[in-house]
């Protein structure tokens, strides 16, 4: 049986409670784990804690050093890694490997970060003492964590946590708590100190880190409903706080484009994880001269997407992780198809044999999606694309802007004038110009409106697990 991690510890619940984690290919039961409550995130804070004290203080490089010397024997450990998320979360091994891979190469990226980010000096009126802004750790941190990308999302909170010098209580998802204990195991075998990250389980322990008092930040990846939730308890001990919520990405695609790019990268930027992504083409603006032949195109790409046993190498679209979600998509698309939306590939489940197992589903594609359809106004968290025909331009962006949230979203075309509308005009956090949707270490990733606000990656992301301090110096 899994165990929790915490300071030296491999632990069961306070409780004594378990619970399966299941793999939802199969409906196998993968391992059982410790479901924890408010003793457990209390024990774990106590050695977060008592860790911060030294690691906070360690010199800058030296902090460095660990990170690197972690990350590598945890990035060793990828072909390990990879089939333990495949089989609690359902993705295809391939899927798996470029995640396992991406959590070692975080936290090797912040690592870089730890001795490089340095305060100011301040010139000051009085020229008998100067000015000094430090940046200090903050403390304890909570990171509340999905299953939709369990080691990607984890490492997004922290790498650059850790790095800054401030420790973790992080929290996977109930459902996806296997793989992200391995990869922590793994950088504590490479060095990492014990009681800098800590790992606690069960679905009730979410609660218990927003509302411990010595945990000072909450990073949540998570639905905008549930972020909401969690705002209003952190605000009662201003706690600070980043959400990275929910998102119902644009993509407009204009007569001039390479269609044969962005096809590709629509197909990935959908079906990748089968279609559970908070960053994903989620709505689809196709101007009227190349609609037909880009639908075309992408109906072609989504027929090589076999569904099948994330472990089967000839998969190349895994499950859906559950049933509730599952069912949940296949709600939008009936409510689209009421209202006389067309499918013009996929929209059932593949049968017979092992599918008969699993929360399988086609991909799919939607056309004359009516407005007002929920597959325009909600998000669609699965393999199913709405697309529409635009006249020009100015129709692709007040589309774009119609919808609540302001993740992600992207445009294919070759003209200057129109790419440079789209970054200007387009309600999100992020914009990809003929490029496919990938969140790069490099750059700040967040969403605007109701898909939340703070940073993840770059080295933004660094700076809001930092409080910055003011310091007046008169010499000595």
């Amino acid at each position: 049986m899994a165990t929790m991690i915490i300071e030296g510890d491999r632990t069961k619940a306070a409780s004594g409670k378990t619970y399966e984690v299941r793999n939802p290919a199969t409906g196998e039961v993968v391992d059982e784990v410790p479901a924890g409550g408010a003793a457990d995130v209390d024990k774990a804070a106590q050695a977060a804690t008592k860790a911060f004290t030294t690691w906070s203080r360690l010199p800058a490089n030296k902090r460095a050093e660990i990170l690197h010397k972690a990350a590598h024997h945890m990035l060793e450990k990828v072909e390990q890694i990879a089939p333990i998320l495949t089989k609690e979360q359902g993705k295809t091994l391939l899927e798996s490997r470029i995640e396992a891979q991406r959590f070692g190469e975080n936290i090797a990226w912040f690592a870089d970060l730890a001795d490089k980010i340095h305060g100011e000096h301040v010139r000051l009126p009085d020229l008998t003492t100067y000015g000094l802004v430090v940046r200090k750790p903050i403390g304890v941190c909570g990171a509340i964590v999905p299953w939709n990308f369990p080691l990607t999302l984890a490492a997004n909170k922290v790498a650059p946590a850790i790095a800054a010098g401030n420790t973790v209580v992080l929290k996977p998802a109930s459902t996806t708590p296997l793989s992200t204990l391995a990869c922590i195991e793994a950088l504590i075998e490479g060095g990492l100190p014990e009681g800098v990250v800590n790992v606690v389980l069960g679905q009730a322990t979410g609660d218990a880190i927003v509302g411990h008092p010595q945990i000072r930040k909450i990073a949540l990846t998570g639905s905008t409903p549930t972020g909401k939730k969690v705002m209003a308890r952190a605000a009662e001990q201003l706690k600070m706080i980043t959400l990275e919520l929910g998102g119902s990405d644009p993509c407009i695609v204009l007569d001039d484009a390479d269609l044969e790019g962005a096809a590709r990268a629509i197909s990935i930027g959908r079906f990748f994880n089968c279609g559970q992504a908070c960053l994903a083409v989620k709505r689809l603006y196709v101007q009227e001269g190349v609609y037909d032949a880009l639908l075309e195109k992408l109906v072609a790409r989504a027929s090589k997407l076999k569904p099948g046993n994330g472990l089967d190498k000839d998969s190349r679209m895994g499950p859906m992780h559950t049933e509730t979600q599952r069912a949940e998509v296949e709600a939008q698309l009936k409510d689209a198809v009421d209202r006389g939306a067309k499918v013009v590939y996929g929209g059932g489940r593949p049968k017979g044999g092992d599918y008969d197992k699993g929360w399988f589903i086609e991909p799919t594609i939607v056309e004359n999606v009516p407005d007002g359809a929920r597959m325009w106004t909600e998000e669609v968290f699965g393999p199913a694309l709405p697309v529409r025909r635009i006249k020009d331009l100015d129709e692709g962006l007040r589309l774009a802007n119609d919808s609540q949230y302001g993740l992600g979203s992207s445009i294919w075309t070759t003209s200057m004038a129109a790419a440079y509308r789209a970054v200007q005009e387009i309600e999100a956090g992020y914009t990809w110009v003929n490029a496919l949707q990938i969140a790069h270490d490099e750059l700040p990733f967040g969403g605007t409106k109701q898909s939340g606000f703070g940073k993840e990656h770059g080295v933004e992301a660094y700076l809001h697990y930092t409080e910055e301090k003011s310091v007046v110096y008169g010499g000595i």
